[in-house]
């Protein structure tokens, strides 16, 4: 069980990685910096964030040019979601 859980929490992790890159890959271009959306990495993090930002992108718009989705995405994973799977897992062991 313990390995299960320690699974979960790498995948939360990982997927919270994987939302702040997108995060600094959307302030590049501000800086000048062009950037390949079919370099197979950006691609990568986009088909793996796409899925989760998308729901909270219909919901909060955008403040002027700043989309905020992003992070309160990563503030719904990191203390709704993820202690939720994880309690549930524990209780289960």
């Amino acid at each position: 069980m313990m390995f299960l859980i320690s699974l979960v929490s790498m995948f939360f992790y990982a997927l919270n990685l994987a939302i702040v890159g997108r995060i600094l890959l959307s302030w590049l271009p501000v800086a000048g910096i062009h950037i390949d959306r079919y370099n197979p990495i950006v691609r990568l993090l986009y088909d793996v964030t796409d899925p989760i930002l998308e729901p909270f992108r219909r919901i909060i718009p955008p403040i002027g040019m700043v989309d905020i989705s992003p992070v309160v995405a990563v503030l719904v994973l990191n203390y709704l979601i993820a202690p939720l799977i994880l309690g549930l897992l524990r209780g289960l062991g």
